[in-house]
């Protein structure tokens, strides 16, 4: 069983994100059973609705989970577990608080009760491994706290363990954590060996949350692309779904070496995802279920990139066209022709129409024809725009004062 264990202190970022996409997809190619757990031990710094934003964005990028809990769900199993260790003198009782810990390795199990009862503060610290391979990494380190909570450390082995976790995939900010995983696991008899697989930092992600993309106008395709692109020395294609790159990804072709965030190159692949789309969905991002509105918004995405940046193309286009001093009296002759004009199938059959009917010609007719049909003094050929807003003509050629 693979896991996604995200703490609910802060947006998700890139980095989060990653590790969950990457242990999703392991999961699929190995067809075992992928688990999130809501790290939400630490009390404090929890922050409330934090959990559910975390399971929609997972949805959002179709990855499904067959179990989620929150750790705080086990708080008694931790507890149990912890004082399990120090019955069995695995652990010991310290009164030293948080600093390392140099005279506490007296005190027994026997006093854990009386300890409890005064009211004292004390914490419970595992004893340092004997064996050489981890005597070096690991000291005697906290496992449950002054609270009676667990430490993150001991918690997330714990859990691991209960959840016979076969392969972990996590950022390499946990890599020292490992010994101390393995420590906890050992001492409390699990056998089982674990995998795990660290994977190099991505620069200048800190300030880059899911949350500020999807605002940004990004698209979860894109994103997830993106992601699993990142690093990747031996990606078949470019431009993939996540059901795709089910069955080619392979762990062995991540770069070890730390990568950098593109947000250009996101932006490419976000276009391209775009491109992707289909033209009816696509149009339901501006309040349409319309391909022919789709088509329309793949137009200007000869310019832009981001699902905002195409609203600001495609939203003008509908909207009652404000007149101008320097436009505004061509416009209204235009906009009463167009009013008053049988259906045309193309522009120039339209632009045929108005000339014969105003005598406007050339720039006289195209710069506030232009304006009138897109809102904007630059656009795409109207002759490529025409054919996906005639049936929206009137709402199109609409003006306000």
């Amino acid at each position: 069983m693979l896991r996604f264990a995200p703490s609910p202190i802060s947006d998700m970022d890139i980095c989060d994100l990653r590790v969950a996409i990457l242990n999703y997809v392991v999961s699929q190619q190995r067809q075992e059973k992928f688990l999130v757990r809501i790290e939400d031990a630490d009390i404090e710094k929890d922050i409330e609705g934090k959990d559910t934003e975390i399971m929609m964005i997972l949805e959002k990028f179709a990855i499904k989970h067959d179990s989620v809990y929150h750790q705080s769900e086990h708080l008694r199993i931790h507890q149990t577990l912890a004082l399990r260790l120090l019955k069995e003198e695995k652990a010991f009782i310290c009164k030293c608080g948080d600093e390392e810990c140099i005279q506490c390795d007296g005190l027994k199990k026997e006093d854990y009760q009386e300890l409890k009862e005064s009211g004292e503060e004390f914490v419970i610290r595992l004893r340092k491994p004997s064996s050489n391979t981890l005597s070096d990494d690991v000291d005697s380190f906290v496992i449950l706290k002054k609270d009676g909570t667990p430490s993150s450390n001991f918690a997330s082995a714990c859990d691991d363990m209960l959840s016979d976790i076969s392969f972990i995939i996590r950022s390499e900010e946990y890599l020292a954590n490992m010994p101390k995983d393995e420590h906890i696991k050992s001492s409390l008899g699990y056998e089982m060996d674990t995998e795990y697989l660290h994977l190099p930092t991505i620069l200048n992600s800190g300030e880059v949350s899911i949350k500020w993309l999807f605002e940004e106008g990004f698209i979860p395709d894109a994103i997830l692309n993106y992601l699993l692109l990142l690093g990747n020395v031996e990606a078949p294609k470019e431009i993939f779904t996540l059901p795709e790159a089910i069955e080619w990804f392979n762990l062995d072709t991540i770069s070890k070496s730390a990568t950098k965030f593109d947000i250009d190159k996101l932006r490419f692949i976000n276009r391209e995802h775009l491109y992707m789309m289909d033209d009816k969905q696509l149009s339901s991002l501006f309040g349409f279920a319309d391909a022919d509105i789709g088509k329309l918004a793949k137009i200007y995405l000869e310019e832009v990139s981001t699902t905002n940046e195409l609203k600001a193309k495609i939203q003008p286009i509908f909207k009652p066209k404000k007149l101008d001093d320097e436009l505004g009296e061509e416009m209204k002759i235009i906009s009463d022709i167009i009013f008053d004009a049988p259906a045309f199938e193309t522009f120039n059959e339209l632009q045929k129409h108005i000339t014969d009917r105003s005598g406007l010609k050339g720039e006289n007719l195209l710069r506030p024809l232009r304006f009138l049909l897109t809102g904007t003094h630059s656009s795409p050929e109207l002759s490529k725009i025409y054919p996906f807003i005639k049936s929206y003509i009137l709402e199109v050629a609409s003006w306000v004062h």
